[in-house]
């Protein structure tokens, strides 16, 4: 574009995605009189033509940009993680139901998702209607734990070629949670390591705030070995040491991508320190996402 130029210089009038792109990746040195310099071209009758394209123009630009956001591997990443959470849960709930439907049938009813998968397995015809729907019932809930199995699958090959120094300290899962509840990598990475270490305990959060609990000293990194595996007098620093380790490894990985292995020395010396001479826990020292579980608020 040059300074005799209007933003959509040459553009049929009709054109939106073409002046959705010139709006997305134009730019000028100076203003100028953009609407004169665009009747002048053609592409608008007057000025308040002009301004009716270019809020089409700009709409398009935006939704444009939306869809692209939306479509990055980050933004892949944390629904992914998400609907593994749900299958998983939905799962365990589904599970809880079919045990009960399950011990008004059978006498070696038992519970949790592998005795919907054994009811889900059965070979012998339902004795009746009901029966029928109680193992349909358990079918789908050994498919939707399968979903799970695959999602987590899925999560943990792909969050080392989305953020790979954040998984590789983290673990995959966690890395992966935390990206999600962050809102995506560039969140995460304009984060203070003091709202990385509290990332999924907002309720405890809030009622710390609200004065009616203790300030929580971690959120889903609790699950980390590092926290979980520390002595609880030293937890909070364990979380604190991890949280600023982790912060600085999701902004390594939004802004270069560059994978920095001294990170994880350094998060393994300083971890070594707060646990002293006592070993701090258990003796899996390596990183990871341990069990899934709470906030550990």
């Amino acid at each position: 574009m040059t300074e005799h130029d209007g933003w959509f210089a040459g553009l049929d009038p009709g054109d939106t995605e073409s002046a959705a792109e010139r709006v997305r990746n134009g730019s000028a040195e100076s203003a100028a009189d953009w609407p004169a310099l665009a009747v002048d071209d053609g592409f608008a009758a007057d000025e308040a033509e002009y301004y009716e394209r270019l809020h089409e123009a700009t709409t398009a630009a935006a939704r444009a940009g939306v869809h692209e956001r939306e479509r990055a591997d980050d933004k892949q990443l944390i629904h992914a993680v998400r609907s593994m959470d749900d299958c998983e849960r939905t799962a365990n709930e589904l599970a809880e139901r079919v045990a009960e439907w399950a011990g008004t049938r059978f006498d070696d009813a038992d519970t949790g998702v592998e005795y919907a998968r054994k009811l889900a397995d059965r070979t012998e015809e339902p004795a009746d209607p009901s029966e029928a729907r109680l193992l349909a019932l358990a079918e789908r809930t050994a498919a939707l734990a399968d979903e799970a199995d695959e999602l987590r699958s899925y999560v943990e090959e792909t969050t080392p070629s989305v953020a790979p120094n954040l998984a590789a300290m983290a673990g995959p899962v966690l890395a992966a949670r935390l990206i999600s509840l962050s809102g995506g990598l560039d969140s995460l990475a304009k984060q203070p390591s003091s709202t990385v270490q509290v990332l999924g305990a907002e309720d405890a959060l809030f009622a710390h705030l609200r004065g009616s609990a203790p300030s929580p000293k971690h959120g889903v990194i609790f699950t980390h070995e590092y926290v979980r595996g520390t002595r609880p007098d030293k937890r909070g620093s364990a979380a604190r040491a991890l949280a600023g380790k982790l912060t600085i490894a999701a902004r390594v990985d939004h802004y270069s991508g560059e994978r920095k292995p001294d990170l994880d020395a350094e998060l393994d010396e300083r971890i070594a320190t707060i646990r002293g001479t006592d070993g701090g826990g258990d003796s899996d020292t390596g990183h990871g996402d341990g069990a899934d579980g709470g906030d550990g608020s």
